[in-house]
């Protein structure tokens, strides 16, 4: 007889995410989804905001997660938060971990049954973790677009100083023909610098937030400009061809490394697909062993083996450039 068990409990994972994304949509529109040409600062520039309102409202969705790390075990979850970008407060996230665990404890019930606290460990997995799993999805899709613009945005930079145009203009330029995200990054540090905040200051800022080195080196590029002068279109204009040289030399070694790194995603997915198929196919398979006294002890041995593989496979096809 096959047992539907596993399928259930992986189409009520899918179901948590569905709704965690649904509900993030419902909340803030399509605008905040990455894939529009208009960034969502000049959308919502576009709707009637005022300037000031759009430039506090980004800022404090930018700044909250990182301001909330204090808040217990949340910590492990502000980092991928922040550079995702995720509109909703720290609280908001944290009210929707627990919705999500009533939610897939209550589908637990109903389509399973599983002892009450296999239900609740599963619901708690599922609610927590897949909110996690959201956070870093997105966080991995966003920087992954921000590393891929910020090219292009600094030789977009360099168009407009080379014309004539001053930074703040320059910036202002980035933030019009950018999409999101790095449109709405630039778009803050050109309502700050409007507002009198220093633009190598902002974009210092903007680098610790998002944790890209490359912006750090514009962060000194401008800085040492603006306090010591100089030609800035020409340095950026080596700094952009460094960014775009490294960005092919991470695209290159992505592909040189591709091979091992499936390998390993196999050997580390393997045994857990092939358990899951057993449990599928013949859920009575371990019945006769699951009584012994070793079989939990050494349960927990074969888990702590396929984490360790995990982490050296990961390890060994993790190459920094």
């Amino acid at each position: 007889m096959i047992s539907m068990t596993p399928i259930i409990y992986l189409l009520i994972f899918v179901a948590v995410l569905l709704l965690v994304e649904g509900l993030y949509l419902m909340v803030f529109g399509k605008s905040i989804s990455l894939n529009k040409r208009v960034n969502r600062r000049l959308e919502m520039l576009e709707k009637g905001e005022r300037r000031d309102a759009v430039l506090e409202r980004l800022r404090k969705e930018a700044t909250q997660h990182q301001r909330a790390r204090s808040i217990p075990l949340y910590s492990i979850l502000a980092t991928k938060a922040q550079k995702a970008n995720i509109a909703f407060t720290p609280k908001a996230l944290i009210a929707i971990m627990v919705g999500a665990t009533f939610i897939a404890f209550a589908a637990l019930s109903v389509a399973s049954s599983a002892g009450i606290y296999i239900r609740i460990a599963l619901s708690i997995g599922m609610g927590v973790g897949g909110v996690y799993f959201w956070v870093h999805s997105k966080a991995k899709k966003r920087m992954k677009l921000c590393e891929e613009q910020l090219p292009d945005a600094v030789e977009l930079m360099v168009r407009s100083l080379r014309v004539g145009h001053p930074l703040a203009s320059a910036i202002q330029s980035v933030a019009r023909e950018i999409p999101d995200p790095m449109g709405t990054e630039f778009g803050i540090i050109a309502d700050e610098a409007a507002y009198g905040r220093n633009v190598a200051d902002a974009i210092s800022e903007m680098a610790e937030r998002l944790d890209i080195q490359d912006l750090r080196f514009l962060a000194v590029a401008v800085s040492i400009q603006q306090s010591s002068g100089g030609n800035l279109a020409e340095v950026l204009d080596g700094l952009s061809k460094v960014i775009r040289s490294r960005f092919k030399l991470m695209r290159r070694v992505s592909a040189i490394t591709a091979e091992p790194r499936w390998s390993g995603i196999f050997l580390s997915a393997f045994p857990v697909v092939i358990m899951v198929i057993i449990q599928v196919v013949s859920p009575h398979y371990y019945d006769q062993v699951k009584g012994t006294p070793a079989f939990i002890p050494m349960a927990i041995v074969v888990f702590v083996l396929l984490g360790a593989n995990m982490l050296f496979m990961k390890i060994m096809t993790t190459i920094r450039v």
